[in-house]
């Protein structure tokens, strides 16, 4: 059996739960405009975190989960995409959806001239080297004082205007949910593709791959663009989000817990990404509540997973409903 074969029957997380975009498009906006109508600005605010890293985590997975390419600064496209926008907006005083799109080709364009030399590493040191990569744009941030506002960040960029003013926490969660609903259809296609099947061709045996042809690299370099791209989307909008940014967009912090989303939901499978992110927000912000050591909590439940649902909460799901299946026969 060939890889992309391999890859087609190894697609057990869209199997598990098959999407139905449109339909799934518009159970979305609808759900979503109940919880803007009723629920307070701070949980709303916690419902618009969880989809904002949502897109963020799934950008990520395109890379560790579908095509084997682990990362640890993935912020720094995140963060460069915010930090773009940012400065455009706030120094040239560009309007703001100019702005976006210019911090998007910022975050797609350092991707391309990143990876061109990064792609040609080995995977270890392909970590280790996105990894640094987010640490010199962090130090660059933090030290260009003049021009990022270092530990201050720069603040005061308003939301943009579309019809209607976004100001609003509810009418922000509603824009930020079709946002959200786009990116996922996006992705969920993409991986669905033959290009998809490819990436994960490449992850189960990337010798075979290039021994039947398919020019590896490039495959790799297109998905470090896409993913990059959704990853600036996702740093607009928690720009956005908080009229914000500053040197943490970019840390290694960050890095970190995006690809704990990512691991902790099951790699390879975007809904699984999209749980690790609403189980982050939820762990992070419920827990901080009740204790100033979330922190220790928030990693104990991350040692629990590692232990007893080390492939992803989703494969640890999919095992557990085997089994019940096999008991009940």
């Amino acid at each position: 059996m060939g890889p992309i074969r391999m890859a087609r029957a190894s697609g057990w997380g869209e199997g598990l739960l098959r999407p139905m975009p449109v339909a799934g498009g518009a159970i979305l906006v609808v759900v979503v405009l109940a919880v803007a109508a009723f629920l307070p600005a701070y949980q709303t605010e916690l419902v618009t975190q969880m989809l904002i890293y949502a897109i963020f985590a799934m950008s990520l997975d395109l890379l560790v989960g579908y095509t084997g390419l682990p990362s640890l600064g993935h912020s720094a496209y995140f963060g460069l995409a915010a930090y773009a926008t940012a400065l455009l907006a706030l120094k040239l005083a560009l309007p703001f959806w100019l702005a976006a799109a210019l911090g998007l080709a910022c975050a797609v364009i350092g991707a391309f001239l990143f990876n061109l030399l990064a792609l040609r590493t080995a995977r270890a040191y392909y970590l280790m080297i996105t990894l640094a990569l987010s640490q010199v744009l962090w130090s660059l941030a933090v030290s260009w004082t003049d021009v990022t506002g270092g530990d201050n960040g720069l603040p005061g960029i308003a939301r943009p205007v579309l019809g209607i003013r976004l100001d609003g926490a509810g009418v922000w969660l509603v824009f930020v949910a079709l946002v959200f609903a786009v990116s996922t259809l996006v992705m969920w296609t993409l991986v669905r593709s033959p290009f998809g099947y490819a990436l994960r061709g490449i992850r189960e045996n990337e010798e075979r791959m290039k021994a039947l042809g398919y020019d590896v690299w490039r495959y790799k370099l297109l998905v470090s663009m896409v993913a990059a791209f959704f990853a600036g989307v996702a740093g607009i909008l928690f720009l956005s989000l908080n009229s914000f940014v500053g040197p943490q967009a970019l840390s290694i912090a960050l890095s970190a817990q995006v690809l704990l989303m990512v691991l902790v939901g099951a790699a390879g499978t975007l809904f699984g990404s999209i749980f690790g992110a609403v189980a982050f927000v939820l762990l992070q912000n419920v827990v901080s509540s009740w204790t100033e050591r979330w922190l220790f909590v928030v990693g104990a439940v991350y040692v629990l997973f590692a232990l007893f649902a080390p492939a992803g909460a989703l494969v640890w799901v999919r095992e557990r409903l085997r089994s019940s299946r096999g008991r009940s026969r």
